[in-house]
């Protein structure tokens, strides 16, 4: 899966001469909370997350008037607070490797580019959702979290026992070493019940930490 697939396309934009309360009510108004904020030319120059708009906002504890307040709102502009170095991935990069980038970063959003054209944004949001698809959070089915030991054609016979009783994987995913030589797999399964389950895949597994029906 790519990025192509999962970003919100032609992103909303801000640019550098908007006022702090102009991005806050694009922000608002959209339900979005990172603008890519793009010079005359269309070039993206600057990123700005809406912590970044009120880390800058006065608190509502001042002592200055309403009309003092927007006053320094108003000459305040986004480029004074935006991000300039701003990370960026191409549309044709792994899904994975985006999120690898945010989290390594610890940022919430990456805007796309194709030949230095901003084409996309993908966020935090896009990836929990992604999540929710690979674990089939949405979908009905028994849930069973096993160890494997690390030995070719475990997985194979795991996914034999299963469809000879006829079950359909909802979801199939394989989590890193538990202990050397050990893999943690969580799967979901449907049309098959959860003890005649348990049966067929006891025998092909070292323990089963958890199973729930969902």
């Amino acid at each position: 899966m790519l990025v192509r697939d999962r970003m919100s396309k032609n992103p909303i934009t801000t640019y550098p001469a908007a006022t702090v309360p102009d991005a806050l009510q694009v922000m608002r108004g959209s339900k979005v909370r990172q603008l890519p904020v793009l010079n005359d030319r269309g070039e993206l120059v600057g990123i700005v997350s809406l912590v970044d708009l009120l880390r800058v906002s006065p608190s509502p504890a001042t002592s200055l008037s309403k009309y003092e307040l927007n006053y320094l709102l108003e000459k305040l502009k986004v480029e004074e607070v935006m991000t300039r170095e701003v990370i960026t991935v191409t549309e044709d990069m792994a899904v994975e490797e985006a999120g690898r980038i945010m989290a390594d970063n610890q940022i919430s959003s990456v805007p796309v580019l194709r030949d230095g054209e901003l084409v996309g944004i993908i966020t935090e949001t896009h990836l929990f959702n992604l999540l929710l698809e690979l674990f089939g959070a949405r979908e009905s089915g028994v849930r069973v979290i096993f160890t494997i030991p690390e030995i070719k054609g475990t997985f194979a016979k795991i996914t034999a026992a299963v469809s000879a009783l006829g079950g359909t994987f909802v979801a199939f995913g394989e989590a890193g070493r538990s202990a050397p030589g050990e893999r943690t797999v969580t799967v979901k399964v449907q049309d098959v019940g959860r003890e005649e389950l348990l049966e067929a895949i006891r025998p092909l597994v070292l323990t089963i930490e958890d199973v729930r029906e969902t």
